[in-house]
């Protein structure tokens, strides 16, 4: 599928900018697009972190703006890359390839968007946030912020399946039953939590290039592997 995307002339600078830059997303793709599936759960939840950052809800609302900002711009990068498959992240490929295949549900494809995205961009996020504010990944209050926003990501997970559950029952269909076994042992928590720890390894590893060339790698094809499973039709 190829559709024309706007393409920013620099990365987002404010969650304002990342805001925006999803809502044009959204309106350029068709609903049924797999990326737009995964980009209207992504939306609300930036809006709610957004609003969450002026509310005092974390404690150095500055470090996570600037979270924010630098893990919108990863995805960013894969949305622009769109326009030559080649280009396009390993950890981001499976959904990128499969984003108008027939048989897949909205959820797998919100979910397998959520996994390159946590599993894969999140931990280089929180690394390239700690070094360019002069920080460490586990220095003040940053895990306990970072722990805050599960609360966010519960709401709209649970949201998201609960729409698919809802559909699924009053359908009693056998294809929208396996779909909930397949997603059913994918959480976004869980992938935080070894998103975080894949961050600290990342961050011991910032002094070593060939070590983290190699995590690197491991982590697009394992996080690339778990997207495949999250997309298969049923």
């Amino acid at each position: 599928m190829s559709l024309a995307l706007p393409v920013p002339d620099t990365p987002a600078v404010s969650v304002a900018d990342a805001i925006a830059r999803m809502e044009a997303i959204g309106a350029a793709l068709p609903a049924t697009d797999g990326i737009a599936c995964f980009n209207r759960m992504y939306l609300d939840v930036t809006r709610q972190v957004s609003a969450s950052l002026t509310q005092g809800f974390f404690a150095d609302a500055g470090f996570m703006s600037q979270l924010d900002v630098t893990f919108a711009n990863l995805y960013f990068t894969a949305v622009d890359a769109l326009s030559d498959p080649s280009s396009v992240p390993l950890a981001w490929q499976p959904l990128v390839d499969r984003r108008s295949a027939a048989g897949i549900e909205p959820i797998q494809f919100a979910l397998a968007g959520m996994n390159a995205h946590i599993n894969h961009d999140l931990p280089l996020a929180v690394v390239a946030t700690c070094a360019a504010l002069g920080t460490a990944p586990d220095a003040g209050p940053h895990y306990a912020d970072y722990q805050r926003v599960d609360t966010l990501l519960d709401a709209a997970e649970q949201s998201v399946r609960e729409s698919f559950e809802t559909s699924c029952e009053l359908a009693a269909d056998r294809h929208l039953a396996a779909v909930a076994d397949l997603i059913g042992n994918w959480t976004i928590n869980s992938a935080r939590d070894l998103a975080w720890n894949n961050c600290l390894l990342l961050w011991a590893l910032r002094d070593d290039p060939l070590a983290r060339g190699l995590f690197l790698d491991s982590l697009a094809a394992a996080t690339a592997a778990a997207s495949r499973l999250l997309l298969v039709a049923v």
